[in-house]
């Protein structure tokens, strides 16, 4: 993953329908996508692997890592370029060996690593993932958001610390909840990367949602480096 990686999309069939998968995807990545997840949460795998089959060579074509949520094995035979996983779906090592014991398509290159991203709720969480080996992490919701529901808030408090610690080792993207009206607090909290979901989703513009949110993002950043 580059460095320069700050918006992190998603493809999220919670928001999107499956026949659209390919045009939101298109409008994700001309946007400014640094990163595009596919989330199917309680869809059937054969649907998940289909819709995956479609948006992966966009995201090829665009040069962004498709990364699917859950499901590493499925992951490895898709070709992804990485899994992302929750608190609750294992270890590193075990993912890591699901992702093993299937055949990798030859879509993918294979000289290119494997990413894992660790969702993390906690300061405490951060840490583990980053001593864990995970190549990044997801750092929320900061905000309550529909997509975690009964989960409250963490807010913005431990983002800077969060960053001291982790950030500067592995990319962290604070996550949910954000939208473009509240992306600046967020990033006025020490955030550097993000990942937004329902905002971007669910705007008109979707291509335009996009680059509005990365292009603050950055903008943010380059303050920073000049101050």
């Amino acid at each position: 993953m580059d460095d320069s990686s700050r918006l992190y999309c998603l493809l999220d069939l919670g928001y999107t329908r499956p026949e659209n998968a390919e045009t939101v995807t298109a409008a994700l990545l001309a946007g400014g996508a640094d990163l595009l997840q596919l989330r199917a949460k309680d869809k059937p795998l054969d649907l998940i692997a289909a819709v995956a089959r479609r948006v992966i060579p966009l995201c090829r074509a665009a040069g962004v890592p498709f990364i699917l949520n859950d499901f590493p094995a499925l992951a490895a035979e898709l070709g992804a370029d990485g899994v992302h996983i929750g608190q609750d779906d294992g270890s590193l090592e075990n993912a890591r060996a699901l992702f093993n014991s299937s055949s990798q398509s030859a879509i993918r290159n294979p000289q290119s690593p494997i990413l894992f991203g660790r969702s993390t709720h906690s300061l405490g969480q951060a840490e583990a993932a980053l001593a864990e080996g995970f190549d990044y992490i997801g750092f929320g919701p900061l905000f309550p958001t529909p997509t975690k529901a009964g989960r409250p808030g963490i807010g913005l408090a431990d983002i800077a610390e969060m960053e001291r610690r982790v950030g500067t080792k592995i990319p962290a993207f604070c996550i949910g909840g954000i939208k473009r009206s509240n992306l600046p607090e967020v990033l006025a909290a020490g955030a550097r990367r993000v990942v937004i979901v329902s905002d971007i989703l669910g705007a008109d513009d979707i291509e335009n949602a996009a680059c509005l949110a990365r292009s603050a993002i950055i903008a943010d950043c380059e303050l920073r480096v000049a101050d």
